[in-house]
């Protein structure tokens, strides 16, 4: 990255973000060990470390995620959480970035059968605010994912680091509704590279 006095992580530090973690309610999850993806390890960029919160079983069940607008329309809404419920009861666990419009409606709709949330911040930050009780009933039903130390709050570069761990985690990303130059299609094109499937709900004819 082009710098010149790169130094290890100090013990110290290590041991205040494990302890932040523990209070948060969260367990750490490292590759190679109980409960960490191991569809992660064959990736160059997998997570060094995942903090998780909820049923890390459901990390063993095969997974499709679930993307899109944060302001989408109400039909676009509707066919997520279609969608997700019925992926849930076919078995797989929908996973998404628990953010509002789309992202909500999956994981709201796949909550009965099995959501995973992965966040762009600490998995004790919730974002955005108006997620919180939908974020505690994750922590509760499902599964809440984070690569960041606990504690710390989302910024614009963190949010291709969430992405990238939404497209490796999925045999499938599916695009419900998405903005040219979005989020969500940058996680559909990071799941072409992670050789995924990707899949789109037709729009209509005019719709960019």
């Amino acid at each position: 990255a082009g710098s010149s006095d790169y130094l290890p992580c100090p013990i110290a530090q290590a041991q205040a973000e494990l302890a932040a973690g523990r209070r948060a309610g969260a367990q750490l999850l490292l590759p190679g060990g109980p409960g960490y993806p191991a569809d992660l390890l064959a990736f160059a960029d997998a997570p060094p470390i995942l903090w998780a919160m909820g049923k890390v079983d459901l990390l063993a069940r095969p997974r499709v995620a679930v993307v899109g607008a944060r302001n989408a329309s109400s039909l676009g809404q509707r066919m997520a959480q279609k969608l997700a419920e019925e992926m849930g009861r076919a078995g797989f666990a929908v996973v998404s970035g628990l953010a509002r419009g789309i992202d909500a409606a999956a994981h709201r709709a796949a909550l009965p059968t099995g959501t995973i949330a992965v966040m762009a911040g600490g998995i004790d930050v919730i974002y955005p605010t108006e997620n919180t009780e939908l974020a505690r009933r994750i922590a509760a039903e499902g599964l809440r994912l984070a690569e960041l130390p606990p504690g710390t709050e989302p910024q614009a570069r963190h949010f291709p680091q969430r992405n990238r761990i939404i497209a490796a985690l999925s045999r499938a990303t599916l695009v419900v509704e998405a903005a040219a130059g979005s989020g969500s299609l940058l996680t559909a094109r990071m799941a072409l590279d992670y050789g995924r499937e990707v899949m789109a709900v037709p729009g209509h004819p005019m719709d960019a």
